[in-house]
């Protein structure tokens, strides 16, 4: 059974060990807690249920209920896993929101101009990157730092973004003048 409204919590990284372990970049605020909110699932609908999760290094190791020997391990690899936003609780303070949160945001620039909407999160590994789709023309990598992304209103479902911070427009030092193209040719 497909889950009506998924949250990736993790991506299974590859095999660990030869009894089915395998080796998890975790999503949630404490990485070991990525089977603390129920069984997890993939995009094929197969369920996991973990067993044991413990920190090495920059990933988790885990042991699934249903996974026993390297082989199968191995298959896992590069899958999401995710669990039904249901499961997750709520957000505590008020500035607190999931990354699944931002999809479907429309962005704008603080002025008021019309950027596109947001239609995934990912992280690369250097920071939270916003993916979004304009209107017509090319994907939009952005920044999801304060200086790229200074407001944002998840009542109202609006992202503004500083156009300069967000690499959508050039700086005054980023232009080329006239007089440099003349000495460089």
């Amino acid at each position: 059974m497909k889950l009506e409204n998924p949250v990736l919590l993790g991506v299974v990284g590859g095999a660990h060990g030869v009894r089915g372990e395998v080796r998890v970049k975790s999503y949630t605020e404490e990485p070991t807690d990525i089977g603390a909110y129920g069984p997890l699932q993939d995009e094929n609908g197969n369920r996991y249920t973990v067993k044991t999760a413990r920190s090495q290094k920059t990933v988790v190791v885990v042991k699934f209920d249903e996974v026993n020997e390297r082989n199968h391990a191995e298959r896992l690899n590069g899958r999401e896993l995710f669990v039904e936003r249901a499961l997750l609780p709520e957000p505590e303070e008020d500035d607190e929101f999931y990354l699944d949160d931002l999809e479907g945001l429309a962005v704008e620039t603080l002025s008021g101009d019309p950027v596109g909407i947001v239609v995934a999160v990912h992280n690369f590994g250097a920071g939270d990157i916003l993916e979004v789709a304009p209107e017509e023309g090319t994907t939009l990598m952005i920044p999801f730092s304060e200086a790229a992304v200074p407001e944002l209103d998840l009542e109202t479902g609006l992202l503004k973004v500083d156009p300069l911070a967000a690499g959508l427009a050039e700086g005054p030092d980023d232009e080329e003048t006239g007089d440099e193209a003349d000495q460089s040719s």
